[in-house]
């Protein structure tokens, strides 16, 4: 006979209040609260906490992040935003900077300890790293399989065709065990999209993996650029295994426009993700919803190079995405809520995602009355759960 763990008296997204089984590492049973006089023997009394799925990390950084390091002063561009100029800040500042496996560790327990237990991070692969990035965060998702499932992107920091030598970097990478190929501004940096983008889906169709691809560019260069990701995406039938990151330039061009190219985003099923950053148009996050696009979310730099925010809370990233999306009704802020959560699940391919029978058992217990309340107010004081079991409470892991 299979051991069960019960969970009483859990409020759902619903607003129904249930109590949960869980065997085996999974739901095995979601039935109406008994409030039974003699509950089973160790079981947990939720006492009406709102238990929502375990959020989905699906953007971030495990090898740049200063978190836990000494901090490090945001230098500004020179003359407006510049990728390559920003990349070489990075460089400069990761020369001084602690032990990545230590900061990678750090960035992954203030990750896991707010509730996220997927992740996608992208891992930096150039000529001057080569695959010590690579090999080291390989080993740091070893180390933490138990608390959090960990998608690796071998990412192109100093892009593809400029730097000669990285293609085959990043097909080594692949072997070594990322899970995706990714690539970065393919018409700005490289100033080559058909090249760029042959290397990107090139590399996907020979190891079988999917495509998580950086855009910055805005207006109607990003525009092109994601087209053309959206018809090689079509052409070799990679539907739900493309995402484009940030992609500004969704937010940089007339609702007409948008309408047009987001029926066909949703049509070839690549995945947009935005992380609302403050100083850029991001993505209009109701109105490629609307069209049927997957709108998921993620932290990406964390007290890094790029700026020093960030606070790995994926919750108060859904209530930043409504702040600035002019989130106000409950089924608005639901939607915010959705960004990080089932959508991101299903942008990211996860198996098992939710509370229903069947399902993984991670998930998190909070004090909120309804999802609504928990994106406006936050709330801080959660459990997280992993297969059944409390690994983290009020943002600190203890197991």
């Amino acid at each position: 006979m299979v051991n069960q763990t019960h969970f009483l008296n859990a409020r759902l997204a619903d607003g129904t209040v249930a109590d949960l089984a869980v065997a085996g590492g999974r739901f095995s049973a979601v039935t109406p609260a008994a409030n039974a006089a003699t509950p089973p023997a160790g079981a947990v009394d939720l006492a009406g906490e709102l238990v929502l799925p375990a959020f989905v990390e699906g953007h971030i950084h495990l090898d740049t992040s200063f978190y836990g390091d000494a901090w490090r002063p945001y230098i500004p561009c020179t003359n407006g935003f510049d990728v390559r100029e920003r990349v070489a800040f990075q460089m400069r500042n990761l020369e001084r900077a602690a032990p990545m496996e230590e900061r990678a560790k750090s960035q992954l327990e203030l990750c896991v300890g707010h509730g996220s237990l997927a992740m996608r991070s992208h891992v930096m692969v150039d000529t001057a790293v080569g695959l010590k990035h690579v090999e080291t965060i390989l080993a740091v998702r070893e180390k933490y399989r138990d608390l959090i499932d960990i998608q690796l992107v071998a990412f192109p920091q100093s892009g593809i065709l400029s730097s000669p030598g990285t293609a085959e970097l990043l097909d080594e990478a692949l072997k070594l065990g990322c899970d995706l190929i990714g690539g970065l501004d393919p018409a700005s940096f490289d100033r080559d999209v058909k090249g760029h983008l042959d290397v990107v889906f090139g590399l996907a169709e020979k190891r079988g993996v999917g495509v998580d691809i950086h855009l910055h560019d805005g207006g109607t260069l990003g525009l092109f650029e994601i087209e053309e990701i959206v018809a090689r995406t079509t052409a070799l039938s990679m539907r739900g295994k493309v995402a484009v990151s940030h992609a500004y330039a969704l937010g940089d061009i007339s609702a007409d426009a948008l309408e047009r190219v987001g029926e066909r985003i949703a049509a070839a099923g690549v995945a947009i993700m935005t992380n609302a950053p403050g100083d850029h148009p991001f993505p209009p996050v109701a109105a490629l919803r609307k069209a049927g696009v997957t709108v998921f979310a993620g932290s990406d730099n964390i007290r890094d190079s790029w700026w020093p925010y960030g606070d790995g809370d994926m919750l108060n990233r859904a209530n930043m995405i409504g702040y600035r999306s002019g989130f106000y009704e409950d089924r608005e802020l639901k939607a915010a809520y959705d960004v990080v959560s089932h959508a991101g699940a299903k942008a990211l391919g996860l198996e098992g995602y939710g509370i229903a029978v069947g399902a993984k058992a991670d998930f998190v217990a909070l004090k909120a009355e309804h999802v609504p309340q928990a994106v406006v107010a936050v709330p801080k004081e959660r459990t997280v759960y992993r297969a059944g079991t409390a690994i983290a409470r009020n943002g600190a892991v203890i197991g």
